[in-house]
């Protein structure tokens, strides 16, 4: 069995990380799949005999999502794919709080006594201008995602925000251009534009905060990753040559200073000097390094020049394995996880079926005009339920804990250990701990 690690775009709940996981597990030779939230990704343990890494993503496009590669050593492609993403999220929560803006005056002038000298109709007319890019381009990813889960025959967070908020913005376009078809006692009918372009507002901040969160607490494999230089001076018959560490290969011969950072494992073939290994071994005092010593990348050349041998380069190297290891823990799933995502996973379907419930319970008891409280009670079930914070908030806890462990030398296995550490009541350290 072998294990890979798969990156995934376009998550939004627990829900979503369910029916990967299952989309992942149906294959042929596929023996376990972790799919987390959180770190965007997932961990995918195959025969090689009977998949390929080609047929695992194939499983995850067929679910209705994205995959893309991860690379230990992308740590600067994946900070410019955090930071765009940040950007985006950004950017689409100003524009909507700005139209959101004008269409809660609109609604709301009145109560807080702000006399808007317009008719009813032009200000409707203008809500429905200001909220329908709010909905269908900044919320337009909860509208995709809708479909997406639609196509799959299932739901997630994103039909809940979609059916709810489309169901009060088409509910006021009526209102706004046909108001005779649901007209009561000749009664004008409600409009609820604001309700519609709060929620997405709202929900658009949300998301935000929950891209800034990821962003730090991934911070930690980036550090981690900036500790190897970007390159190495390698000798190539007597000539030092600048190369990209990406390019070093096992056999090359590389000269350091005093103050560089050592690029790739090996051993030392000629020359001495004090080595800072506090990165790995936790000791502050720099080590001696002599001639058929070992040295290990990222660690920190402090007095001596010397020459080494690379013996182990790009993802072999001892640093990539603790990049790794940071990297399979903020993505293994604690035990109080699992049990969030499953309940996620039966939540929204059982919402769905509440506020129909509580649709038709207005519609046939309760007091004029029944259907807008209908409507009104509808919305207001498929929206608070929205189950994003369940998804989110322990893999979140596990990506901060690992980093901040990660930040000050201390690596944690997985999310278990991690729960567990909670229990412990001693701890036995060496001189070095």
């Amino acid at each position: 069995m072998e294990k890979v690690e798969i990156g995934i775009s376009g998550m939004t709940c627990a829900a979503c990380v369910r029916r990967v996981e299952n989309s992942i597990k149906k294959g042929d030779g596929i023996s376990g799949a972790t799919v987390n939230l959180a770190t965007e990704s997932a961990t995918i343990e195959y025969d090689p005999a009977v998949a390929r890494v080609d047929y695992v993503k194939s499983l995850i496009t067929k679910s209705g999502y994205t995959p893309y590669d991860l690379v230990d050593d992308a740590g600067e492609a994946d900070r410019e794919r955090r930071e765009e993403h940040l950007r985006l999220a950004l950017k689409k929560f100003i524009i909507s709080a700005l139209l959101t803006a004008p269409v809660m005056i609109l609604a709301m002038g009145d109560m807080i006594g702000l006399h808007i000298p317009i008719s009813k109709t032009f200000a409707n007319i203008l809500m429905f201008a200001f909220t329908t890019p709010v909905l269908f381009w900044a919320g337009a990813g909860f509208m995709t995602g809708a479909v997406k889960a639609a196509k799959q025959k299932t739901s997630d967070m994103n039909t809940l925000i979609a059916v709810g908020t489309l169901a009060a913005y088409f509910y006021s376009v009526v209102a706004t251009f046909m108001p005779s078809l649901i007209t009561v006692d000749g009664m004008e009918p409600p409009v609820y534009f604001e309700t519609a372009a709060m929620i997405v507002t709202l929900i658009l901040m949300g998301k935000y905060l929950e891209t800034k969160a990821k962003g730090r607490a991934s911070d930690a494999i980036a550090k981690l990753m900036n500790l190897t230089p970007k390159t190495a001076t390698v000798m190539v018959n007597g000539v030092e040559k600048e190369t990209p560490v990406s390019e070093v290969l096992v056999g090359d011969t590389i000269m350091i200073r005093p103050g560089e950072s050592i690029p790739v494992d090996g051993e030392i073939i000629e020359g001495e000097s004090a080595i800072d290994e506090s990165m790995i071994t936790g000791e502050s005092i720099p080590a001696e390094k002599g001639v058929g010593m070992s040295v290990i990348g990222g660690s920190v050349n402090k007095t001596g020049s010397f020459v080494f041998v690379a013996k182990s380069v790009g993802s072999h190297t001892a640093l990539a394995q603790i990049v790794r290891l940071v990297r399979n823990a903020q993505g293994s799933k604690a035990p109080a996880q699992k049990m969030a995502d499953l309940i996620a996973s039966y939540f929204v379907p059982i919402v769905i079926v509440i506020a129909l419930a509580t649709f038709f319970v207005w519609y046939g008891f309760g007091p004029e005009p029944r259907f807008t409280r209908a409507l009104v009670s509808f919305v207001a079930v498929m929206i608070i339920a929205c189950p994003c914070a369940l998804g989110l908030a322990t893999p979140t806890a596990i990506m901060v804990g690992t980093g901040k462990g990660a930040d000050n030398g201390v690596l944690v296995k997985n999310g278990e250990a991690l729960e567990k550490a909670a229990k412990i009541n001693t701890i036995v350290l060496d001189k070095t701990g």
